[in-house]
């Protein structure tokens, strides 16, 4: 019977969503989607990190592909956010809250690309990661998330390789002149040897007395230093959220709207997605 049982539990479980799974419109449809695909997406990144498995999962790519979907639909639609989120669980609305916060933060600095050219590549391995930002902090005393959320949002994890339209290069996106000042002789493109330099200019900045005051001068944005904050707090509530961020994808905003530029469902050429 237990057999039975759990057969039938197996048969009813919802398969990961398809890339391009119709989004829900309603706060009622759109709570209880992100309520179930972020329970699922936990479930899914606990399996993958006993795992030990580099490879990110199939379905991890699924669920954090219509997860960040609809946060960047809450994101566009403030009325619909704010009715969502009186429907969800207190930790997940606070999560919410800080993604399409920060979303809309970077949004107001970051103009559309005038090259539709981008190069994107993968990220080095999320465990990979994780050790270099910890290095990082124990060398220059710079907290490991808050490395982890700069690594994100300057170039999802090293996802997206174009240089800035000012120049920036590599997965923390340094101007030349920095990194010859920071980067201790390392490479710029190296992810590892990227980590390291910017917890050296991080600390150099003063960031181990003020977070704030080292990530301005990183980025001398008000919005800049409060969205990389609210990413680094949701790491720190669950270390499930760096796993999370690090399954997303990436988009680019062009003349015309946002496009996806990587993950599964892409064809020849890249349409615009929400």
């Amino acid at each position: 019977m237990i057999g039975t049982v759990s057969l039938l539990a197996a048969l009813v479980v919802a398969a990961p969503p398809l890339p391009d799974a119709p989004l829900p419109s309603s706060p009622v449809r759109v709570a209880r989607a992100l309520t179930d695909t972020t329970t699922a997406l936990d479930s899914e990144i606990d399996t993958w990190r006993a795992s030990g498995s580099a490879a990110v999962p199939g379905a991890v790519t699924l669920y954090a592909l219509f997860e960040q979907r609809l946060d960047r639909l809450l994101a566009a639609r403030p009325a619909l956010a704010r009715s969502t989120i009186a429907l969800l669980p207190t930790a997940l609305a606070a999560k919410v809250r800080d993604v399409i916060a920060a979303h809309r933060e970077l949004v107001r600095i970051t103009p559309p690309l005038r090259s539709p050219k981008i190069r994107v590549g993968p990220a080095a391995p999320a465990a990979s990661l994780l050790r270099w930002y910890r290095e990082a902090e124990r060398r220059f005393r710079v907290p490991w998330r808050v490395l982890a959320a700069v690594n994100f949002v300057e170039s999802a994890f090293g996802k997206l390789r174009s240089a800035s339209a000012a120049g920036a290069q590599g997965p923390m996106q340094f101007m030349p002149s920095t990194w010859r000042t920071y980067g201790m002789g390392g490479n710029v493109h190296d992810p590892h040897d990227a980590i390291l330099g910017a917890a050296n200019y991080l600390r150099a900045a003063g960031a181990t007395r003020s977070i704030r005051r080292g990530l301005y001068a990183y980025n001398p944005s008000p919005l800049y230093v409060d969205a990389v904050l609210r990413y680094a707090r949701r790491i720190r509530a669950d270390i499930r959220a760096f796993y999370d961020f690090y399954g997303w994808q990436v988009y680019v905003r062009t003349s015309s709207g946002s496009v996806r530029v990587t993950g599964p469902g892409l064809h020849r050429g890249h349409s615009p997605m929400r």
